[in-house]
């Protein structure tokens, strides 16, 4: 008979912190804990992580898959379902309907090697899937749900214990990785406000791929809405009016022209 191994799998956000630390507060068993590393998280995320380790005494195993980021989106090339994308290098942007960065940076990279694992213990897997999320359970354990904790009070529970994430979750409902172009405008909007720095890189990204990072917006555009609602709103304009997409229409238009002349010139 296979001996028990007790798995976290970390996330590094409130749900999972929280989880991970009640359990210790609680001497629950916990033999291993594991956070998948794309390379693509806030560096406060980073902070926090390094933090957790420091503050529970307990090291944390980074997973990563066998390529960067910029690997898989420049230059691995897959088998397309789509025979017109196979002129294209790289997987680009992911979509709704493509996630192939969560597939094959996370769930491949923790589901192997949880099957290495599984080969020589019995695997109980804790998740951080909190009390109001119970819909997304499946077969393994989850404590959240089983103590009555929703996300609020996971993040409550992190904030009274001093873990923060930089003020992170002052700005965003949700932390992951910071170039999602699954984001809401909302969290698209903050890391523009807040992260030039990371948003000159989404920048750059998407000006050298073969999709653009939204079916309604490229990077720039998103930059051009962003400065334009500000104008709009201190000129006393209601956003989400009609007035204000029709001349939203027109300051891309515009500020379209003017990148090509200065291509030109």
């Amino acid at each position: 008979m296979k001996s028990e191994i007790f798995v976290v799998s970390l996330s590094g956000g409130k749900d999972s912190s929280a989880m991970l630390l009640r359990l210790l507060e609680e001497n629950r068993p916990v033999d291993l804990i594991l956070y998948c590393d794309t390379g693509l998280e806030f560096p406060q995320m980073y902070d926090h992580l390094n933090r957790l380790e420091a503050c529970t005494g307990r090291e944390i195993v980074r997973l990563k898959a066998p390529h960067d980021f910029e690997y898989y989106f420049y230059r691995y090339h897959p088998t397309r379902k789509n025979p017109a994308l196979e002129q294209y290098d790289g997987m680009s942007w992911p979509g709704p309907r493509n996630r192939w960065c969560t597939a094959m940076m996370k769930t491949r990279i923790m589901n192997a090697y949880l099957k290495n694992l599984k080969e020589e213990y019995t695997v109980i897997e804790y998740v951080g899937i909190a009390a109001d999320e119970a819909k997304r359970i499946k077969e393994k354990s989850y404590p959240l749900v089983d103590w009555g904790m929703t996300e609020k009070d996971c993040l409550s529970y992190c904030y009274k214990r001093g873990f923060s994430w930089g003020g992170l979750y002052e700005l965003f409902s949700r932390v992951s990785c910071w170039c999602c172009p699954l984001q809401g405008f909302a969290a698209l909007r903050k890391l523009y406000e807040h992260f030039p720095d990371l948003w000159r890189q989404l920048e750059k990204w998407d000006e050298s791929t073969w999709r653009q990072f939204r079916a309604d917006y490229s990077v720039r555009e998103l930059a051009v809405r962003f400065d334009f609602e500000k104008t709009w709103q201190a000129q006393g304009g209601k956003l989400r009016s009609r007035a204000f997409f029709a001349a939203l229409k027109e300051e891309l238009a515009r500020c379209g022209w003017e990148a090509i002349e200065n291509a030109e010139d």
